[in-house]
């Protein structure tokens, strides 16, 4: 029987491009296909990187802030002057995107909130993860640079089209057409990975202790998402294999 496998990393694999279904990819899906806006507020505000400009760029969207230069700089009176006033901001963006960004500063948070509180920018993230997995300790995720944002506007969430939402899940059984009950989630993280396995129908869920769950018992809880099975590391699936 042919098993799908849905990896969380790619560490150790060998995949071509059409193989690899990112929450940046989702999320262009999302704005290009399924958000519903005017042909004038089409342009996207991002806080990330290159990555989820080629993505947007891919579905023929239209992007400012993420890695332009011209952002990668300190704020300044006349910023706050002209933001405040609208006088600085794109009148086309009407979305505000949020991913990972290792060049995070007070001028594109400064925008990215008056974007969405000035011009009622659609407050998107690319998925939720406060922290991310790397030389074996935890650095800032995706959801530690939305943040801010969510503190600025009094709690208020972004929608996330990474793991766990279902959003995701459907538009990649859309893509690649494949049998949720064949199929196997294999993550690292209880809140995203697993939890988009289980609340997507799919026929199991294999947790990997080498991320950010680390032992059996950080599923201990009575109301905790459970895997289906887990081992210690992805190498150990080689052998079944």
């Amino acid at each position: 029987m042919c098993v799908h496998l849905f990896y969380a990393s790619f560490a150790t694999f060998d995949f071509i491009e059409d193989d690899i279904f990112s929450s940046s990819y989702s999320a262009s899906i999302y704005i290009a296909r399924i958000l519903s806006l005017p042909p004038t507020k089409r342009k996207v505000f991002v806080l990330g990187e290159s990555g989820i400009e080629a993505e947007l760029a891919s579905e023929a969207i239209p992007s400012i802030g993420g890695s332009d230069p011209s952002y990668q700089r300190a704020i300044t009176p006349q910023d706050h002057a002209s933001i405040a006033s609208g006088e600085a901001l794109d009148k086309d963006v009407g979305v505000v995107l949020c991913g990972l960004d290792f060049h995070i500063n007070y001028l594109k948070l400064a925008y990215a909130y008056h974007y969405i509180t000035q011009q009622d920018a659609v407050f998107l993230a690319t998925n939720g993860d406060v922290t991310f997995p790397n030389h074996h300790t935890l650095f800032p995720g995706a959801g530690a640079c939305a943040a801010p944002l969510v503190a600025m506007l009094g709690g208020r969430q972004p929608e996330t089209l990474g793991k766990p939402s279902q959003k995701m899940m459907d538009a990649v059984e859309s893509k690649f057409r494949f049998e949720r009950k064949r199929a196997c989630m294999v993550g690292d993280r209880l809140n995203t990975d697993i939890t988009f396995g289980v609340e997507g129908g799919l026929g199991g869920t294999l947790c990997v202790l080498t991320g950010v769950t680390r032992s059996p018992e950080d599923w201990a809880g009575p109301d905790s998402v459970k895997p289906s099975a887990w081992v210690d590391k992805l190498g150990d699936l080689a052998p079944a294999l």
